[in-house]
């Protein structure tokens, strides 16, 4: 096993961005420092963390998205820092567009555990009765946005459009639909409705609003800038302004349930993994932009312009933390978007091992928010 890496609260890339030096783009990275506190009675000898002693498995198979908002788990992987962790245990990877098609995955038995948005980590625990998964870390927080073509200037402007997001019951699809509901818009799951949505691969979407095919589209990062860098397309909802603080998750790690409670030795390094990645991008925020830039053009075949990925890198902080005291919200959300059954949440987080290695480094732990183990 390797050294525990140290523990980064939460990291944010491009608070300078813009200053530009020939050859590279240098971007500042703040460390916070915040935690959220945990629950009455976290620390108890009922909330231990699981023994993680037991034989590791002997493959693990990660999912992950090409996104800004995922760059965790590309500098983890470019940089060999979950192979470190993992040891013996061998790392396969699997790309994914959005949530859903990941939660098929999990579901069936093809990945083990994926980076993923908050609401289709909802839906599964909902739908398998909390049997499914489990979210383990937080990721990323911020980076989504409603962006449209010139002419829509206000919400009343959106009347008969066409707006695209990257999968039905996705996460941002999710925040689309129900902000539209509390603009007083009807939707509906088949794209009818006062306003059309379209679940549209990311790649797509910029294709089509480029030839005008779509208004708009609720996007992650880097996608909201490449639209509006590549497009001209322009915010009309930043989802941070609809969030106390600008706090909202875009991305946790969501892991098998099985998986874990036959393997939590394997979940405990890909942990280790994971926060070696986040103490990465705070140490290196110089180099960042360029292994992230990287890592994304050998999924998609295409590099980043300088300034997408530097305004993309503005709007997204990474950190370990689930902020598990949105879930409530976001749960509602879901119901209004009709995108997802009603059922309790009460076990979908189990951040014992995370907080058994913050403990280690000395960092205050992270709450589940009455909604699980920590």
């Amino acid at each position: 096993m390797t050294a525990r890496p140290r523990a980064i609260r939460s990291t944010r890339l491009g608070d300078l961005a813009g200053m530009m030096l020939a050859g590279g783009i240098i971007l500042s990275a703040t460390l916070t420092g915040c935690a959220a506190q945990p629950a009455a009675g976290a620390g108890s000898e009922a909330d231990a963390a699981p023994e993680a002693t037991g034989t590791p498995a002997e493959e693990l198979r990660l999912g992950y998205f090409a996104n800004v908002t995922h760059a965790p788990a590309l500098v983890g992987l470019e940089e060999g820092l979950f192979a470190e962790a993992l040891g013996d245990t061998t790392i396969s990877t699997q790309v994914f567009n959005a949530g859903p098609a990941a939660i098929e995955a999990l579901t069936a038995g093809a990945i083990d555990a994926t980076f993923i948005g908050p609401n289709p980590s909802i839906n599964t625990f909902i739908q398998s009765g909390g049997q499914s998964a489990r979210i383990v870390a937080g990721v990323a927080t911020g980076g989504a946005a409603l962006v449209v073509r010139d002419g829509i200037d206000s919400p009343e402007d959106l009347e008969g459009t066409t707006l695209a997001t990257p999968q039905l019951g996705n996460t941002q699809d999710v925040a689309l639909r129900s902000w539209l509901a509390d603009e007083g818009y009807t939707t509906d799951t088949s794209g009818g409705g006062d306003v059309q949505i379209t679940p549209t691969e990311n790649a797509q979407t910029l294709t089509l609003f480029q030839q005008g095919e779509v208004d708009g589209a609720w996007l992650p990062e880097p996608w909201v800038s490449r639209l509006i860098v590549d497009a001209g397309a322009e915010v009309l909802v930043d989802e941070a302004d609809l969030w106390e603080d600008g706090n909202f998750p875009t991305t946790v790690l969501l892991v098998n349930a099985d998986f874990l409670a036959e393997h939590p030795q394997t979940v405990e390094a890909l942990l280790e993994g994971h926060l070696a990645s986040l103490a990465w991008l705070d140490e290196n925020a110089a180099e960042a932009p360029a292994i992230i830039n990287a890592a994304l053009e050998a999924e998609t075949g295409k590099a980043l312009a300088d300034e997408v990925i530097t305004r993309s890198l503005e709007h997204v902080t990474f950190s370990d933390d689930p902020h598990a005291e949105t879930f409530t919200t976001l749960v509602e959300n879901g119901l209004e978007a009709g995108t997802q059954k009603d059922g309790s949440i009460e076990g979908l987080f189990d951040l014992r091992l995370l907080n058994g290695l913050l403990d280690e480094a000395g960092e205050e732990p992270v709450s589940a928010g009455g909604l699980g183990e920590e």
